[in-house]
């Protein structure tokens, strides 16, 4: 038989979750080798790994095949109740075309939200509702079938194998024979040859491949006993048997179906038939912005913008400014993201609405003008000199893409007005995998091995955790000896190598949220992780298929200006932290002297160091800085720092490049200064600039080999020398690799400076809102505790009659919150306060128990409260209320009153 006879149409890979062990790559790899043509994937109950899947065989020439190991409910899919429907069947399913794609998500997505006991299942009245364009197949052991078969009761299989038949149709429907050499397997194949010959449904030969080789039976067990808890040693460990799940060549199944040839052969043609049209060029789908009163939506945007221009500029605005929003509205409307941008506008105005604080800006975003004036962002981009094009441009192919920065307090509400507003099944969230890092692949073995703890630690403690582990092994002289001189070592180590980097668990992207204009589940497979709905595709791949991604990020900096602003109008009420000086000389003289502890962005030593070297003056230099202060460009710090101070030897290789790095004393800082140089110098236009910086940061020689005689040649045409022109290409690219956006960067900085305005003119009041946003997370509550000491603001322990749940600052004293005490709860907080406000102080420790008994207050509560002074305003000893506690409890629970604190 020729190679081509035969595919893989039962394979599962790494997106099994510690049940496969073919890496995707390695796949492909493999395919090529047995001189294969196609192959499939059919991962238990899952879609994750299908785009990736897709792309990668794209890339290797090979056909894709995209299918699911479903599990079939015996009964129904909502039976979750006796043990036969923890024991769902197994039923592969391919996708035949596009019809079949969109069935096999909107089954898998079924069987993860509706149908999940144990399993995601589905059952026989899904499959027939959703059956047209799918090809299925009977399974192995676990399949419905084989189940009838190995139960001894053949007349139950072929009735199952007919009413599949019915379900999937003449042709759609095979009965998959396999031989692991598994003594159940070789019982059940003679029944099987024999229900083909009856019913006249095809048999198809399949491999049940969980790794790629042989030799990886021994990864596929480690990654099962990793998954169940168990050891490769324990006899109640799930074992497959033999070693033959692995993805075997044309002529080893030949032999495994001697006078069934015609099985195999079958496997290519099924996969001839499966062609689904993975279209990724296929459009964005955005969903329409609607508005009561909007008929026109490029219209209404441009409404808004030019509203918010004369807003922010007045009414006699200069023509450059009006000449950049009319340019930035022309491109949003010829690449169809007028809705996108709406989309945004309204559910930051419905946060604003809400009092909901949003940042003002992240990313490359904040470069737009038409998204400052709209209140998308909120720094003006025009003043910093912020690039539009690095955003978004003509040329640009992915999607741009607005990151926004919420109240932590707020961010679930906008979310739930965006789902509210385009609908439950049009809005989700999306997922992200944990995967297994190399110290945690090395302690997962060593336990599985059964090797002794000592050793996994101390291999554990050699690996550095910024890079992979064939990095450690090659830099660790201790650990490369200990690999090559002992043997379990070894086994240990080459294990790892396989396992790291696999998904292990899945998990909820922190900030990502996708929304579409048709129901998610017609092209993506959905699942439910802690209730609620999330993509089974990352972001990378949802935005391939054109679905609009966004970020809506918690930033608890939000939530500490919003405290610190609502504190300062009580006496101030119209205080604006939007409308404060950006040149106030005191606020970067507090930051110069290093007083940064609780200053956004600025308060590690590093960064203060570096700021009490700068001095800075303006927002320029704070800008600077965020964006310098990172591995890599921190080397240019000192550099920027001499020529700031010493502006008159600053040179530059061309007169060109002064207008594009004198603002930041000819050192190369911004990306977008990358971009500026490829225009000026070589006449790119914006978009061919932003395709060499993306080449330049992602280190593709290819690319660059071609942009440096491109580049060449442009400078040359305008008066540069060939040498010079070299010579700031090759600055460019060792450059470029580390650039940072000057957008996003502006907007940080920007935020940094209201905190550090806040800190600076309203110390006590900001200290209190920032020491409340850590006080149930320990880490920076000491150092902030001792920066109020230093600068003579006296923090004093709760207080039962005055602490809030957060921390107060009453002008002269600064309070602990109760939450701050450990065990008191938020329920507890909650009760004292609203007692106190509707009772009056609590006279003593005594009548405080009486009147917050109850659940929230336990013995633990009360302790520490007590340990804390919380009732040292009594005068009371400490250790005798310690040792009435219990007592002091028991009564109020019981509702017995007496005197007890005059006794003490």
């Amino acid at each position: 038989m020729n190679n081509s006879d035969f595919v893989h149409l039962h394979v599962h890979t790494e997106y099994s979750l510690l049940d496969g062990a073919c890496r995707i790559n390695g796949l492909m790899k493999r395919v090529k080798e047995l001189g294969q043509t196609a192959v499939a994937i059919t991962d238990h109950g899952n879609m994750y790994g299908a785009m990736e899947f897709v792309q990668t065989a794209k890339k290797n020439n090979i056909k894709a095949i995209v299918g699911c190991e479903m599990y079939v409910a015996p009964r129904t899919r909502f039976d979750k109740e006796s043990k036969i429907d923890a024991k769902p069947y197994h039923l592969v399913l391919l996708c035949e075309n596009n019809e079949g794609y969109s069935n096999l998500v909107k089954l898998v997505s079924a069987a993860n939200i509706e149908g999940f006991y144990n399993k995601p299942r589905v059952d026989k009245e899904l499959l027939r509702r959703h059956h047209n364009g799918l090809i299925c197949l009977s399974a192995c052991l676990a399949g419905e079938i084989p189940r009838y078969l190995s139960d001894n009761n053949f007349e139950g299989a072929k009735a199952a194998a007919l009413d599949y038949l019915d379900i999937f149709g003449e042709g759609n429907f095979f009965i998959e024979i396999q031989n692991h050499h598994l003594r159940q397997q070789l019982e059940i194949l003679p029944q099987l040859y024999r229900l083909s010959s009856e019913t006249g449904i095809p048999l198809v030969a399949t491999n049940d491949c969980h790794y790629l080789s042989r030799e990886d039976s021994e990864l596929q067990k480690v990654l099962m006993c990793i998954q169940t808890g168990t050891t490769i040693d324990d006899p109640n460990g799930i074992d497959f048997g033999t070693d033959e799940f692995y993805l075997k060549s044309v002529d080893e199944m030949a032999k495994l179906f001697k006078g069934h040839e015609e099985a195999l052969t079958v496997t290519s043609e099924i996969a001839d038939r499966c062609n689904v049209d993975f279209n990724f060029d296929s459009g964005i789908k955005i969903p329409v912005f609607k508005a009561e009163g909007v008929v026109d939506n490029a219209e209404y945007l441009r409404k808004l913008s030019f509203e918010g221009l004369y807003r922010h500029y007045g009414r006699d605005v200069s023509s450059q400014i009006v000449s950049r929003l009319e340019y930035e509205l022309s491109i949003i409307e010829e690449k169809h993201f007028v809705d996108y941008f709406l989309i945004v506008w309204d559910f930051i105005r419905y946060a604003r609405e809400n009092n909901i604080p949003v940042g003002p800006g992240r990313g490359s975003g904040a470069g737009s003008l038409c998204a400052y004036c709209i209140g998308i962002t909120g720094i003006d981009p025009m003043k910093y000199n912020l690039m539009f094009e690095r955003f978004l441009n003509p040329e640009r192919v992915s999607m741009p893409d607005f990151d926004i920065d919420f109240c932590i307090e707020g961010r679930q509400a906008v979310k739930d007005y965006v789902v509210q507003k385009y609908g439950a099944d049009k809005v989700s969230e999306i997922i992200a995998f944990d995967t297994l890092k190399a110290k945690a692949a090395v302690r997962d073995i060593v336990r599985v091995l059964g090797l002794p703890y000592n050793l996994g630690d101390k291999i554990a403690k050699m690996i550095d955790p910024k890079n992979d582990l064939s990095y450690s092994l090659k830099e660790n002289k201790e650990l490369a000896a200990l690999y090559a001189a002992d043997k379990s070592v070894k086994r240990l180590i080459d294990l790892a190598l396989k396992l790291e980097g696999m998904p292990r668990h899945t998990s909820t992207h922190a900030a990502g949220v996708v929304i579409s204009d048709i129901k998610l589940d017609d092209l993506v497979p959905v699942q439910k992780n802690d209730n609620t709905i999330i993509t089974q595709y990352t972001m990378t791949y949802l935005e391939a298929l054109g679905l609009l991604k966004m970020d809506f990020l918690g930033l608890r900096n939000l939530t500490v200006i919003r405290d610190t602003v609502n504190e300062i109008r009580k006496f101030q009420p119209d205080f604006d932290i939007n409308a404060i000086p950006e040149n106030d000389s005191a606020v970067y003289e507090m930051l110069s002297k290093g007083d940064t502890a609780g200053v956004f962005q600025f308060e590690s030593d590093g960064m203060t160091k570096w700021l009490t070297e700068l001095k800075p003056e303006r927002l320029d230099d704070l800008i600077v800085i965020i964006s310098l202060y990172r591995p890599g460009p921190m080397k240019s710090i000192p550099v920027y720092i001499n020529n700031k101070r010493n502006q008159q030897n600053v040179e530059y290789l061309h007169p060109i490049l002064t207008d594009i790095l004198e603002e930041t004393h000819g050192v190369m800082v911004y990306q977008e200064q990358v971009m500026e140089i490829c225009r000026k110098l070589a006449g790119y236009s914006y978009g061919h600039a932003d395709i060499v910086r993306r080449a330049m940061a992602k280190k593709k020689q290819d690319v660059m080999l071609q942009e440096r005689e491109s580049f060449v040649y442009g400078a040359i045409e305008n008066g540069v020398s060939t040498g010079i022109a070299n010579k700031i290409f090759d600055e460019m690219v060792s450059f470029a690799s580390y650039a940072f956006n000057k957008s996003h960067a502006a907007a940080y900085a920007y935020l940094a400076y209201q905190t550090a305005y806040l800190k600076c003119h309203y110390r006590g009041i900001y200290m209190a809102a920032l020491m409340s946003s850590v006080m149930t997370g320990g880490g920076r509550l000491v150092d902030y505790i001792t920066d109020c000491r230093t600068a003579g603001i006296e923090v004093v322990p709760p207080d039962i009659n005055r602490s809030m749940k957060g921390f107060t600052y009453d002008g002269k004293q600064l309070y602990f919150g109760l939450l701050a005490v450990k065990n008191a709860g938020w329920g507890l907080a909650d009760k004292i306060i609203a007692n106190r406000n509707e009772n009056g102080n609590f006279t003593g420790l005594q009548d405080f128990c009486e009147r917050i008994s109850g659940r929230e207050l336990n013995k633990k509560a009360l302790e520490n409260l007590i340990k804390t002074g919380a009732f040292d305003g009594f005068g009371l000893n400490r250790r005798q209320m310690l040792e009435s506690c219990e007592m002091l409890l028991e009564m109020a629970g019981r509702g017995v009153r007496g005197v007890i604190d005059g006794q003490m």
